[in-house]
C-alpha cells in the first residue's frame, strides 16, 4: 500500500485539542482538510506526522507551541483609547477585530480587556504559547 510522502496531494480528517482536552479545531463535520506535504499549507508537525501514513490511518501528535504558533509575546499586546473606535463598535472581551495599522496593512486582535477610558489588544495567535494536540486521519492521497 502506499503512504504518504513530500509532494504528496493529501486529504484529512483532524480534530486539534488543547491540553486540557477542548477542541480548537475540527474537521469531522465538515470536508477533510486537502494540503500538499512540503508546501507549508499547514503546520510543519502536522506535515510530518502525515509523512509515511497510508489511507485510513489514525495517529495522535502533539505539536509544542514553538513549532505551531510560537510563544506568547507580551510585546504584542497594547493599550489604547477607547476614543479611538467609533462609538457605533460595541467592544467585548474575547472579541477578535482587525484593526488597520499607519502603513496601510490590516492585522488581526483580541479584545484582552476593557476598562472607561482603554481597551487592551493582543495581535498574538490565539493559539499562540499553547501546545497542540491533532488526531488525524489520513482519508486519501490523492
Amino acid at each position: 500500500m502506499i503512504k504518504a510522502k513530500d509532494g504528496d496531494t493529501v486529504r484529512v480528517q483532524y480534530t486539534g485539542k488543547l491540553k486540557d482536552g477542548s477542541v480548537f479545531d475540527s474537521s469531522m463535520e465538515n470536508d477533510s482538510l486537502q494540503f500538499t506535504i512540503g508546501k507549508g499549507q499547514v503546520l510543519h508537525g502536522v506535515e510530518q506526522a502525515v509523512i509515511g501514513m497510508q489511507p485510513q490511518e489514525s495517529k495522535t501528535v502533539l505539536v509544542p507551541a514553538a513549532e505551531a504558533y510560537g510563544p506568547h509575546r507580551d510585546e504584542m499586546t497594547t493599550q489604547v483609547q477607547r476614543s479611538q473606535f467609533p462609538d457605533s463598535v460595541v467592544l467585548k472581551v474575547g472579541q477578535r477585530l482587525k484593526i488597520n495599522q499607519k502603513n496601510g496593512q490590516s492585522v488581526a486582535v483580541s479584545v484582552l480587556g476593557l476598562s472607561a477610558s482603554t481597551v487592551t489588544l493582543d495581535a498574538n495567535h490565539p493559539l499562540a504559547g499553547k501546545d497542540l494536540t491533532f488526531d488525524l486521519q489520513l482519508v486519501e492521497i490523492a
